[in-house]
């Protein structure tokens, strides 16, 4: 298996102005205590997450509603170091419903990403017309960081693709795997980090 899951560990950079995560004791065996416990605090977009629509539309599904049958399955890996444009696509006559886009992040974040790819909503549209249901991308987001009006996001909600962010894809080669995708059973949330993974079919 292929983990495409960034670790989380004290001081990961996250979006700004989202909760920090931080993962603290609160109990102790070597001070006594008869367990070690931790106490979790973070936002659900912390590191590999999964967005549910209801995060980019009032009217959109929360992650309850999103089938865990969507995140799982046949995908594929497309290297897209020199940006997400149309033509990306063209060496890719068939698709599976779910691809996943490397676009150069690093394993490791010491800063939250400033400038990364995007997604444009043609490319979106392309991806949804060949039956795509899912992408997803090692950049924090499907778009920019100051964006307000969230193009990607709109044209995903418009299609119906579930989108899947800060993947780390480095060391990953292009071509087909299974993916092996599950959130956390948040029913009410707007997203949640997943343990992501690779595996040859």
């Amino acid at each position: 298996m292929i983990d495409l899951t960034r670790a989380l560990y004290r001081g990961h950079p996250n979006w700004p102005g989202d909760t920090p995560f931080t993962l603290e004791p609160t109990s102790k065996i070597a001070e006594g205590a008869a367990v070690n416990v931790m106490a979790l605090s973070t936002s659900t977009h912390v590191g590999t997450h999964l967005d549910a629509p209801y995060h980019y539309d009032e009217d959109g599904v929360r992650l309850g509603e999103v089938a865990l049958e969507r995140l799982s399955g046949p995908a594929q890996v497309i290297y897209a170091l020199a940006g997400l444009e149309a033509g990306l696509l063209e060496p890719f006559p068939r698709l599976p419903e779910r691809v996943l886009f490397f676009t150069g992040q690093p394993e490791v974040w010491e800063a939250f990403p400033e400038r990364f790819h995007t997604f444009s909503p043609e490319v979106i549209h392309l991806l949804a017309d060949r039956g795509v249901r899912l992408i997803g991308t090692d950049a924090p987001s499907v778009d920019a960081l100051n964006s307000k009006d969230l193009p990607a996001h709109r044209a995903c909600a418009e299609r119906d693709v579930l989108i899947l962010e800060g993947l780390n894809l480095q060391g990953v080669n292009e071509g087909r795997y299974e993916l092996l995708c599950l959130p956390l059973n948040l029913p009410e949330a707007d997203a949640s980090p997943v343990r992501a993974v690779l595996r040859k079919p």
